[in-house]
């Protein structure tokens, strides 16, 4: 255990620390030396040993700083010339610790990268027993106590720091609660801190901070501003909301902050440092990193498991250094300070007796807006007759709190949700505090100072008592940035607030909404892309009409997917209203999004000459959504006789892609061909609808081979006649069905299915299921092996569960039974099970499809395609909760991986000591089993959800909760307002091919393999599909149309994160000098263990440098630099970057990113 080295011992990081500290210095002296009154064995008088004594003894000096020069040679050949150790919090003293020699530096793309840390989470749960024993007044700690002379030689320094927590929506929506509550809340804090110099505020929501400032007088702005520079207010996190961490796909987390921190940046001129995030429902380090690399110093967190908080805080370890797992050199760290206690409102931050620090919430008083204290003991307004007694009282707490920590600088919120909405509230707090901290500060024998301050104020002071006293304990590795506190790495999930009460529900809460999250991520960044490609060879205003007109509506769509972020978003923990809310703006943002991208491909293509806004699109998106909570709609093509559509594809990946796709037609004799009017081989199979009396919706699906270039769009025409083309191959149909008789649809041949097994197969796999249930059994490779995939689809019963918690009543059980419908579909280019099972109720909640591609070549081809169509939306559908549940022949012990925000991998153990929902962990689009052997089931997904292993070999998702009652978190409803939605997965068999890393002996984080990472690109980021609202004689055939714009597609495991221009509105105000454009690059890492070439045409991966100048096709590439992921900081050495590559690229244009890291760069384009 890690801790064992907080006593002298040999557990994880003693050994490392106790040679990094003392390695040098006891390498160079001897390991011991001989008395001089030694005596020989043989005790002769030796004149040769005399004189060579003597002659030591008159040349001791010499012969010393011989030994030392040559010991010193040796150090150097082995070590090489040590670098000066630069902190890189500038701002602070720098550290005289020795950086860490890395543990992996050579090769990057090794199975495992990993750091040395002296706390891992892992190791936590291994050590923690989860016994909830009641600690007395600290229910959930112990009885805290203090001798009295601990602060003889070091004062105690007093923080309090005023907050307001304000939800941008929850139970009302954020228009509402801006109106009722936060506009009052800003003015409050700028009257009440003009008043008095001393007081202080923090603020961390920008999103209303923009309301109130396009509302507020230029007086109150002008106050605010001041209050933000002379130190007493300061911004804090700085988002455009405090985003959940478990849900969030990093793309969205870098949006909201950078959305948040520029337009602070741009109207009051401050960049925060410091992350305050009391409320999202536990917490991710991809959320630490991503700060770190914007520039942050420090952070603040709150809602981590309460068993873990008392762990850490019995060993002084609630304030740490958190460490990216997969860092060995230290680039990723980042100061951070866990509260200790049991929620962020006052009764629970003053100290450890909740029932005494409720009489210092002075708001609480009675006849007061706000609940009464529930321990029946009001807070007494202080005057001169009681302020040494509650003075002392007060203290009291602050004393035994600071005990929990490691130095004298101790950090006291003060407040909650929509505190300081009066004048009178904010006096209140004020005036009784501050007669208070001047009695505490009156008395230098209490050895004490308190007062209000901010964030900053603390974390300066607690850096700069750190510089003087060394915190360190005996074998801490430690950072070289912050002396005296220990490296931790891991991730705090799953969270629990009191006794078995696990915060997993909230992981599948609204899956619906979660999904339209993504959608709506993926077109902006599309949209994104295309805005920058119209405006990178534009050298005049008439062309900048399109692009530049859109931007209102294109901040408009940053800023609702930034809302939904929100930690009661897209977590899906906000009443029925805020959520239609929600849906309502990203809808909105969504046809917004689609109306420009379909004007934009226009003028790429060479079909929009006029480059205005003024004239509709001739195109429109293939799939279209009718309302904010409806589910897309394919549209259909319907062609006359002699009559065609375009269908324009657009790449939103940095590699070209072969892949098949589908759109629909209203009728079978169609032709496919390509922008060259060349024909193509194309399969034409039925829809499939929720419906067992009519499975089919009488449309058709037509599949054909595309291939479209990185970034770039490609045409395809639909065609009815005239081009002497192949008809689409019709698909083949067998049924299995016992009690339905389905008639055959033209037109098709359907047989019966004959026994009680189907397969389908493709050249690389079979997958066998089981005809009467519908569901897969098995996968036969095509090299004869086999791999045991039992599907089931059960429901828990949960009784406890809400929107946040999932408390399940028992097991999950099936609800699948025997005799449903099966409809087998074969053809050349796709073949597909689909089953509309036969369950308890007279509509079944689930129907699901099982798809396996033939592209030739492809990445497609090797994954499997599951599609669950879902549908919880009646009253007897209450209280449940669904799941899909892969029981394999893996023997993974209980231990797999999931993704943390799409960035990077967590490695998760099922626990028999917690409860089965504390067994879940979240799922925003991948989680894998690895066996013994090797071999690896890997599922991912297009939206987040929930996962587990509960039994060796089992993957379980949960795919929606349909719950009536409300679990007491204070949302105060259930969640009843389901939407019929789909879930889509890619499952994905690996076997190893070199060396294998046991799962259950490392605990590292695993990697993807380069195909997996392959897999879940093209399923998070699919081509946008747009058709000709039109049809076309046969007789206009245009020119070819394709758009290409990368000189050669980019490395396999270089992704683009984002191409675009951050400042739409100012585009044509900046001057070239200032770069437009940002490129925001993610280095995947990949486990080069697998198949290195991701079975396809994959040849180019990252380890050789690539030059951005060169990156695009007729576009010049100028003035490039790198700078923050908020895009606010140009210093890397003070993001944590230590390479050459992250500085000035304006020259060379050379790059070469470190697998899992993200970098970005301004730059401007012109054309070449």
């Amino acid at each position: 255990m890690a801790f064992s080295s907080f006593a002298g011992g040999s557990g994880s990081g003693s050994g490392g620390g106790g040679g990094r500290r003392g390695g040098l210095a006891s390498s160079i002296l001897p390991f011991s030396s001989a008395s001089p009154n030694a005596k020989s064995k043989h005790n002769r008088k030796n004149r040769r040993r005399l004189a060579v004594r003597d002659f030591i003894l008159a040349n001791f000096f010499t012969i010393g700083l011989s030994i030392s020069f040559f010991f010193f040679f040796i150090v150097l050949l082995r070590y090489g010339v040590p670098k000066p150790v630069i902190s890189h919090f500038k701002s602070h003293t720098a550290r005289s610790h020795r950086p860490r020699k890395p543990i992996v530096t050579e090769n990057w793309n090794s199975e495992v990268l990993s750091s040395k840390v002296d706390v891992t989470t892992k190791e936590l749960y291994d050590k923690i027993e989860f016994l909830d024993v009641d600690g007395g007044a600290w229910k959930q700690g112990w009885r805290v106590a203090y001798e009295g002379d601990e602060w003889d030689l070091e004062k105690l320094k007093v923080f309090v720091v005023p907050h307001s927590h304000n939800d941008p929506g929850w139970k009302l929506t954020v228009d509402e609660y801006y109106e009722k509550q936060s506009r009052h809340i800003l003015d409050t804090i700028v009257q009440a801190l003009s008043q008095d110099s001393r007081r202080k505020f923090i603020w961390e929501e920008m999103s209303y901070l923009e309301k109130w400032w396009r509302d507020a007088s230029d007086e109150k702005r002008e106050s605010f501003a001041g209050l933000v520079k002379n130190g007493q207010l300061e911004i804090v996190g700085g988002g455009w909301v405090m985003n959940d961490e478990a849900n969030s796909h990093y793309f969205s987390i870098i949006e909201q902050m950078a959305e948040g921190n520029m337009w602070l940046n741009e109207t009051i001129g401050v960049v925060p440092k410091n992350s305050w995030a009391i409320d999202p429902f536990g917490y991710s380090p991809t959320m630490a990193y991503l700060l770190r690399r914007m520039g942050f110093e420090n952070m603040l967190i709150q809602r981590t498991h309460y068993e873990l908080k008392k762990e850490l805080a019995m060993h002084k370890n609630l304030e740490f250094i958190w460490r990216q797992s997969w860092d060995a050199e230290e680039t990723t760290d980042i100061f951070v300070h866990m509260m200790p206690f049991y929620s962020y409102d006052i009764p629970h931050t003053c100290g450890p007796e909740p029932a005494i620090c409720c009489q210092f919430d002075f708001a609480r008083s009675r006849g007061s807006m706000y609940e009464l204290c529930p321990w029946r003991e009001d807070p007494v307004e202080i005057n001169k007759e009681n302020v040494q007694e509650r003075a002392m009282m007060l203290l009291d707490q602050y004393r035994k709190k600071s005990l929990l920590f490691r130095t004298n600088t101790l950090l006291i919120p003060l407040g909650d949700d929509f505190r300081y909405i009066s004048i009178d509230e904010a006096e209140a707090q004020f005036k009784n505090y501050q007669l208070l901290f001047d009695y505490i500060n009156s008395n230098p024998s209490l050895n004490a100072e308190a007062n209000f301050g901010t964030l900053e104020d603390y974390f300066r002071t607690l850096r700069d008592e750190s510089d003087k006293r060394n915190y360190s304990l005996p074998g801490e590795v430690g950072s070289s940035q912050v002396g005296g506190f220990p490296a931790l790495s891991g991730d705090f999930f799953t969270y629990a607030d009191r006794q078995q009460d696990y915060w997993s529900g909230y992981y599948v809460s609204r899956p619906f909404f979660k999904a339209v999250d993504r959608v709506l991520e993926r077109t902006l960044r599309a949209a994104e892309m295309i805005l920058a490609l119209l405006l990178g060879p534009c050298q005049r205003s008439q062309c900048e009409k399109l692009p530049v007109g859109f931007s209102y509506k294109l901040t408009a769509a940053r800023r609702n997917l930034a809302l939904f972020q929100h930690h009661d978003g897209v977590t899906g923990t906000a009443k029925d209203n805020v959520v239609r809310d929600y849906g309502v703006r990203m809808h909105t943002s969504l046809q917004d999004l689609h109306i420009f991208m379909s004007k934009g491909i226009e003028v790429l293509l060479g079909i929009r000459h006029e480059k205005s806004d003024q004239n509709p699109s001739q195109f429109e998106p293939e799939q279209m959504r009718s309302k904010y909570d409806a589910q897309p709609v394919h549209i259909a093509i319907n062609l006359q006789e002699g009559t065609y559509q375009s269908v324009v594809f657009f790449n939103p990946l940095e590699q070209t892609r072969e892949e098949v796709v589908m759109i629909i037609v209203n009728r079978t004799d169609v032709t496919v061909l390509d922008s060259n009017w060349i024909c193509i081989q194309s399969q034409i199979s039925p829809e499939f609808q929720h419906n067992k009396a009519k499975a089919f919706t009488g449309r058709h699906r037509i599949h054909w081979k595309i291939s479209v270039p990185a970034l770039g769009l490609q045409t395809y025409y639909i065609a009815n006649g005239l081009f002497g083309c192949e008809k689409p191959k019709p698909a083949k149909l067998k049924f299995f069905s016992t009690s339905t008789s389905l008639p055959c649809p033209t037109p098709y041949v359907c047989s019966k299915a004959d026994g009680d097994v189907v397969e389908i197969s493709n050249q690389h796999q079979s997958l066998i299921f089981d005809a009467k249930h519908g569901l897969l059994q098995k996968v036969v490779n095509k090299d004869g092996s086999q791999n045991v995939v039992d599907e089931e689809i059960a429901f828990y019963s949960s009784w406890g569960s809400g929107a946040y918690l999932f408390k399940p009543t028992g097991a999950a059980k099936s609800i699948i039974d025997a005799g449903g419908l099966t409809v087998i579909t074969e053809g050349p280019l796709m073949q597909e099970v689909y089953s509309y099972p036969k369950t308890g109720w007279e509509k079944s909640p689930i129907s699901h499809s099982t798809r396996l591609y033939n592209g030739g070549n492809t990445i497609q081809e090797h994954h499997i395609e599951m599609e669950y169509h879902v549908e919880l939306l009646g009253k007897e559908f209450d209280d449940r909760e669904l799941i899909v549940r892969y029981k394999t022949d893996i023997d993974n012990k209980k231990i797999f991986y999931s993704d943390l925000n799409g960035f990077q991998m967590s490695r998760r153990e099922s626990y028999d000591k917690i409860p089965l929902q504390g067994n879940y962990y979240p799922m925003p689009s991948l989680a894998f089993m690895q066996g013994s052997k090797g071999q690896r089931f890997s599922v991912h997904s297009r939206q987040s959800l929930g996962v587990a292993s509960l039994e060796d070999g089992w993957l379980e998702i949960m795919l929606d909760r349909r719950l009536f009652r409300d679990d007491g978190r204070g949302l105060g409803q259930g969640v009843t307002d389901n939407r019929a939605m789909s879930v889509v997965f890619h499952i994905l068999l690996e076997s190893k091919v070199s060396a294998i890393v046991n799962p259950i002996s490392n605990y590292s984080p695993l990697s993807p393999s380069l195909l997996s990472h392959c897999v879940g690109a093209r399923l998070n980021y699919p081509f946008h599909a747009f058709i000709a609202k039109k049809p076309q004689p046969s007789s206009v055939r245009p020119p070819s149309r394709s758009f290409s714009p990368l000189a050669a597609p980019l490395p396999c495991d270089l992704h683009i994160v984002s191409f675009k221009v951050p400042r739409p509105l100012k585009y044509s105000q900046q001057s070239p000098e200032d770069p437009r454009f940002l490129l925001m690059f993610q280095r995947r890492h990949w486990d080069s263990s697998y198949c290195k070439t991701a079975r396809s045409n994959c040849t180019r991966i990252a380890d050789e440098p690539f030059n951005i100048l060169n990156m695009f096709k007729g576009l010049a590439v100028s003035n490039a630099r790198a700078t923050s992921l908020n895009l606010l900081h140009e210093d890397t050495e003070m993001l944590g970057y230590n390479d050459e590559q992250s500085g000035d690229v304006a020259r060379e244009g050379e790059l070469q990113i470190p697998p899992m890291e993200l970098r970005a760069y301004k730059l401007e384009l012109r054309p070449r």
